[in-house]
C-alpha cells in the first residue's frame, strides 16, 4: 500500500499534536542516536531535531513519497527506507520514537520487544498509536465496505487492521526489559469544518486501504457512501462544525 504525503499533511497541526505530547514524556536531555520510526513526511522528525539537534536524529519509513517529502523538509537529516517488521538500528539507540505507525505493523508487540533490546541501558522507546477502530469514522468504513458492488473485497474483515491490545499487554511484554513503563490514553477532540473535512482527514491514513480494496472503478462511489455515513454520524455543533473524537494510545518504556 502506498501513501500520500500531500494528503497526510492537510491536517499537519492536528497530526503533530500527539507527536509533541509523546515527545514531552521522553525523559532524555540529549541523544547521540535517535530514530523516528515511520517518520512520514518529517513533521515528527522535525520535533526531534528541534529538541536534540540534527546530528543524532535519523528518520525511517517504508514509503518513497513520504521519504521524498521528509528529505526536502529536513535536508541535513538522514532518512532511511526500511520495513519495521525486520529493521533494527545499526548500533544501540538512545531513543526509538514512533508516532502513529505501529498500528499498521503485524504482531507489533513482539516487534516492540525486539526493538526494546536494541536500546542502550537507559534508552527510551516512545510510541503513539491511534486507538479509534471503535469510532464512527472507522465503523463507517466497514459499513460502506459491505454496502456496494465492491463488498466482496471486504469479506471476512480482510481489510480491517487489528484492534490494539489492552494496556496490560504492553506492561507484561515490555516490563521485564524496562525499569519503567508508562501506558496511557488521550482523547483528542478535533473541530472540523464539515463532514467532508473528516473524510479528507481519514483519506490520509485509515481510509487508504479501503479505497485500494474498492478499486479505481468504485472509489468515487465508495467515498460518496462513506461521506453520507460520516455526515450522519457527526452532527453539526452550534457553529456548524463537526467534532471528530480521536482516541490515541501512548507507550513510553525505559530500557533496563
Amino acid at each position: 500500500m502506498t501513501w500520500s504525503a500531500e494528503q497526510y499533511l492537510k491536517f499537519e497541526d492536528e497530526r503533530t499534536r500527539p507527536a509533541r505530547d509523546l515527545l514531552a514524556q521522553v525523559p532524555l536531555e540529549d541523544v547521540r542516536n535517535a530514530w523516528d520510526l515511520g517518520c512520514g513526511p518529517g513533521n515528527s522528525t522535525e520535533l526531534l531535531v528541534e529538541r536534540f539537534g540534527v546530528t543524532g536524529v535519523h528518520g525511517l519509513d517504508s514509503d518513497d513519497d513520504m521519504l521524498e517529502k521528509a528529505r526536502k523538509r529536513l535536508p541535513l537529516t538522514r532518512f532511511d527506507k526500511a520495513d519495521l517488521e525486520g529493521w533494527a538500528p545499526p548500533e544501540p539507540a538512545d531513543l526509538l520514537y514512533a508516532n502513529a505507525v505501529f498500528q499498521w505493523v503485524p504482531d507489533h508487540v513482539a516487534v516492540l520487544c525486539r526493538l526494546m533490546q536494541s536500546l542502550r541501558p537507559g534508552g527510551v522507546l516512545a510510541v503513539q498509536m491511534p486507538d479509534n477502530l471503535g469510532e464512527p469514522s472507522h465503523i463507517a468504513m466497514e459499513e460502506a465496505g459491505a454496502a456496494g458492488p465492491w463488498s466482496g473485497a471486504f469479506a471476512d474483515g480482510r481489510v480491517r487492521r487489528a484492534h490494539l491490545p489492552p494496556p496490560s499487554v504492553y506492561f507484561d511484554a515490555l516490563g521485564p526489559l524496562a525499569v519503567r513503563v508508562d501506558v496511557w490514553h488521550t482523547i483528542y477532540n478535533h473541530p472540523m469544518p464539515s463532514a467532508q473535512a473528516i473524510v479528507e482527514w481519514v483519506k490520509g491514513t485509515g481510509l487508504r486501504p479501503y479505497l485500494a480494496a474498492a478499486g479505481a472503478d468504485h472509489q468515487d462511489a465508495y467515498i460518496s457512501d462513506y461521506t453520507a455515513r460520516i455526515d450522519a454520524a457527526y452532527p453539526p455543533m452550534a457553529d456548524g462544525r463537526r467534532l471528530l473524537k480521536f482516541p490515541r494510545l501512548f507507550v513510553v518504556a525505559i530500557k533496563r
